[in-house]
């Protein structure tokens, strides 16, 4: 059972223990994310980096036929060019605030995860697909190109080629070829996709938060450098541990059990 729950108008927000449950609650939309979304979307991100009883995050939309379809396509056909720019760094400041938060972060992709929903679950740590689900970055049908993060972190993910590829055409993937490409983690039928991301952040929120959190942070910073870099940032992350209480408290306990 829910522990908590709060509701924005688009937003609706759980606390299952230490999981926090993000859904996009535009369904009429196929939760399309237009500046209410991200506006409401950014405040829970916040409030929930500053929560230390949240120990992993879970993002997934109302309904089963979408996770999010995207940008809000009606508003994005009556905006000018500084409007345009506007609505990107807007939606970019949720995505790095979703990719750097200090917490693990899953998607539970129920369905349609398209441009700007491709782009929400890429910023998550790990991806979980429903059967139903499909992916895609088709902005380029629209006459645009991906604007929130598709073009850098979707080439990351699964490869330069792969990405050109996705982009250039537009193609959509189902859940089986994303995961095949590395695009998602795993793929479960559609009623079982909330019990198998809620175990997932429970296996991740048994571990230490620090340990966790510092991993998370390593990763991030280290796929942006060279290896020795990389490896310098995780020496620094490993003596980061060994100074922090939960490290005695954890190998006491696993001493004890041998």
């Amino acid at each position: 059972m829910a522990e908590k729950v709060k509701q924005q108008q688009y937003i609706l927000f759980e606390q299952h223990d230490s999981i926090a449950v993000i859904r996009l609650n535009r369904p009429e939309k196929l939760n399309a994310m237009n500046l209410d979304v991200i506006a409401q979307l950014n405040n829970i991100v916040d409030s929930i980096s500053n929560d230390d009883g949240i120990k992993a995050v879970i993002i997934t939309g109302v309904g089963e036929k979408a996770f999010c379809a995207g940008a809000d396509i009606e508003y994005m056909s009556k905006i000018t060019p500084i409007e345009a720019e506007q609505y990107a760094i807007k939606g970019h400041m949720v995505m790095s605030k979703i990719e750097n938060l200090n917490k693990p972060v899953i998607a539970a992709v129920n369905g349609y995860a398209l441009g700007g929903g491709c782009e929400l679950a890429l910023a998550c740590d790990i991806r979980i697909a429903s059967k139903n689900a499909v992916l895609g970055q088709p902005e380029v049908s629209l006459g645009i190109c991906p604007g929130w993060g598709g073009t850098q972190r979707l080439a990351r993910i699964v490869g330069i080629a792969k990405a050109k590829e996705m982009i250039f055409t537009g193609r959509r993937v189902s859940a089986d070829e994303a995961l095949a490409i590395g695009l998602v983690n795993k793929v479960v039928e559609l009623p079982r996709l909330m019990d198998e991301a809620l175990a997932m952040a429970n296996d991740i929120a048994k571990n230490s938060q620090l340990a966790v959190r510092v991993s998370k942070t390593l990763i991030n910073r280290g796929v942006e450098s060279d290896i020795n870099t990389g490896l310098g940032l995780e020496v620094w992350g490993w003596s980061l541990c060994f100074a922090h209480s939960d490290r005695v408290e954890r190998m006491t306990r696993f001493l004890q059990k041998k």
